[in-house]
């Protein structure tokens, strides 16, 4: 729980997982903690006071025990806090009961993420995605936070009845709102199922980083594709998601797409604004796992990120595919501090290697990871091998005769395959190359 001064307006916006576990069911104390720290100076406000109250069970009325609920005041009136944190989902009702108690402003887990996100967002997208997990949330806390909503105003017309309360219109409002939002972003998925149906006929391979808030997702982006997407080490830096081109050592082209961060302990219903952001995860060819490997709590923010993605692969309308783990790479970053890659446990895990004990290093689900430093750059280029063989994996290899004078063909081959080999005749072409099954499908067509 985290009382603290804030030096400016509220923002809003989050989104976020299901809650992971270690061998015990509960994450280390400290390292929770630290995270709610990090989120809340990632907002550029001051902690003055800190401090974990354990629960041997969640009151209805104000989630802690009394005792609890008198040191916080006190602690409240000592230091002159002006808003109090709680890293827990409150509900309406504590949460107005302990802003009584206390006598000042408090926000929960999730309202402090809908801060962050209400900040960072720059694009129309991510604006809409904001605004309508920030009006999901708002829509259970009118009694709770409104002032004037027991006015009532009167009836339409000359058959009014005793009017509608200020409660039910502002409700109502929101409701209508929502409902728009809602269209719009149906609009943006529809958008981007278009640009993803363009992209196959180039076609590139899509490759998408997904990983844990604060994992080095953006810096990784950034040393890969040598663009300048803002990155730095706070957590949420990343909402709105980015695409480059990134050349693999054997001359393949993929697209690299950076995506928003996950984090620990927030309602499901919130993901599902940032769902047309997240199917850019469905639809890649390969995803990478970026992974904090120096975070004491690795195991668990890896816990997190696939339940995540595994609560999108169930359900009617689910937008990942049931196998979609046998496309993931783990990308164990941040090696820096543990020493470099050589260091890191777990770092070249064979082949059906299993997870660890928590804190330690799992591999991935087909056991491959690959220890990197985005920061230094060491581990890049074993990185770009592995994913250049991953993506080779799924293509054919193919021996073709072309026309010596059929210079497009050639050209074609060229920037969607790779050439293995070439032998030029005085007629013909020979070639042997490595095409995907859609490609080989194209280019008979064209021949034919």
């Amino acid at each position: 729980m985290l009382p603290f001064e804030r030096p400016h307006r509220p923002a809003a916006e989050g989104f976020g997982t299901r809650p992971a576990s270690d061998a015990s069911g509960q994450r280390a104390a400290e390292a929770r903690l630290a995270e709610a720290v990090g989120l809340t100076a990632s907002i550029g406000v001051t902690v003055v006071h800190s401090a974990v109250y354990p629960l041997r069970l969640r009151r209805p009325s104000t989630l802690l025990g009394e005792g609890q609920v008198e040191m916080v005041r006190q602690s409240i009136e000592e230091q002159s806090v002006a808003v109090a944190v709680v890293d827990a989902a409150l509900t309406p009702v504590q949460q107005r009961n302990l802003e009584r108690a206390w006598d000042c402003k408090v926000i929960d887990r999730t309202g402090l993420i809908l801060e962050i996100f209400g900040e960072r967002a720059r694009t129309r997208e991510g604006t809409l995605q904001v605004e309508l997990a920030h009006l999901e949330y708002q829509r259970t806390r009118l009694v709770r936070s409104w002032t004037h909503l027991e006015r009532q105003r009167g009836g339409f017309g000359f058959l009014g009845g005793p009017g509608e309360s200020q409660i039910e219109i502002d409700r109502r409002l929101i409701g209508e709102r929502i409902v728009k939002l809602k269209r719009e972003l149906e609009q943006v998925r529809r958008t981007r199922g278009l640009h993803r149906e363009a992209r196959r006929r180039v076609p590139y391979p899509v490759v998408a980083l997904v990983g844990y808030t604060n994992a080095g997702k953006s810096t990784l982006f950034n040393a890969l594709t040598g663009a300048g997407v803002y990155a730095q080490d706070q957590l949420f830096a990343t909402l709105d998601p980015t695409m480059r081109a990134i050349r693999l050592p054997s001359g393949r082209v993929a697209i690299l797409s950076d995506t928003v961060g996950f984090i620990s302990e927030l309602p499901t219903e919130l993901v599902a604004a940032f769902r047309a952001t997240l199917e850019e995860v469905a639809a890649a060819d390969v995803i990478l796992h970026v992974r904090d490997v120096a975070h004491p709590d690795t195991a668990a923010q890896r816990a997190d990120v696939l339940g995540v993605l595994d609560d999108m692969a169930e359900g009617p309308d689910a937008a990942l595919d049931a196998g979609w783990r046998s496309r993931v790479i783990e990308v164990l970053n941040k090696a820096d501090l543990l020493g470099g890659t050589d260091h890191v446990p777990g770092g070249q895990a064979p082949v059906g290697a299993q997870a660890g004990a928590p804190g330690s290093v799992a591999p991935g689900q087909d056991g491959q990871a690959v220890a990197v430093s985005a920061l230094t750059g060491e581990g890049l280029e074993a990185l770009r091998a592995v994913l250049d063989e991953r993506l080779a994996a799924g293509m054919e290899t193919v021996e073709l005769a072309l026309p010596a004078a059929d210079g497009a063909g050639l050209a074609w081959l060229y920037r969607h395959g790779e050439v293995l080999s070439r032998e030029d005749g005085e007629h013909d072409i020979q070639l042997r190359v490595r095409l995907s099954p859609a490609d080989r499908a194209r280019f008979e067509q064209r021949a034919s």
